[in-house]
């Protein structure tokens, strides 16, 4: 039992290394979907009609800053606030549609070389019961067709590495303690980060 415990308490530690390990660089910009909530409302139906239940998936990345955990958060048009990730194709894993995304978003340098990401386990999942903008952190039992699945992986970084953003996006590093239960700046999946990250402990390395 104690043997357990141990291998427990050691599997659930994270080792986060300092934001100066890292390099941030910019690239080409992404083209931003402009639409209308209608718009938006008529699309989600339109692709729920085609290919069922949306499933996204995004990434908890940590790095370390003035010896606190800091989550990378995406930054669009200087108000919203995104995890990097997003929506998989038909038959595409979770896991491939997320190194895919976190590739397009963040890695991709002049050269066109693509970095490996380390994905670990789903650590949360938020629900769409129907075509509304409410998430749920669970599914309720009376809901059998959700609409959307919001899974959010962790993603251990490697001691350095290059960030490319592209010039639309910035990439921020915003501590644990400044996004807890901060629903109104940064939503409810993001706010409800830290207490995910609860049942982890932090090695922070070079700190």
């Amino acid at each position: 039992m104690g043997e357990e415990n141990d291998q427990t308490q050691s599997s659930n530690v994270l080792d986060i290394y300092p934001l100066g390990c890292y390099y941030f660089g910019s690239t080409q910009a992404l083209p931003f979907k402009d639409e209308t909530l209608s718009d938006r409302l008529h699309r989600l139906k339109s692709n729920y009609a085609t290919h069922g239940m949306r499933t996204r998936v995004e990434a908890v990345v940590l790095v370390e800053l003035f010896k606190h955990p800091h989550l990378l958060l995406l930054q669009v048009r200087n108000s919203v606030f995104e995890l990097p990730g997003g929506r998989l194709r038909p038959s595409e894993s979770e896991v491939d549609c997320l190194k895919r995304k976190l590739s397009s978003k963040l890695s991709v340098d002049e050269e066109g070389s693509v970095l490996k990401w380390e994905v670990g386990e789903c650590i949360g999942m938020w629900w769409r019961p129907d075509f509304e903008t409410l998430m749920y952190p669970y599914l309720p039992p009376n809901v059998k067709r959700p609409k959307e699945c919001t899974k959010l992986f962790l993603v251990k970084l490697p001691a350095s590495q290059k960030f490319i953003v592209p010039k639309n996006y910035k990439l921020l590093a915003v501590p644990l303690c400044q996004i807890h239960e901060n629903n109104k700046t940064y939503g409810p999946i993001i706010s409800g980060v830290p207490q995910l990250l609860s049942k982890c402990s932090f090695n922070m390395i070079g700190s």
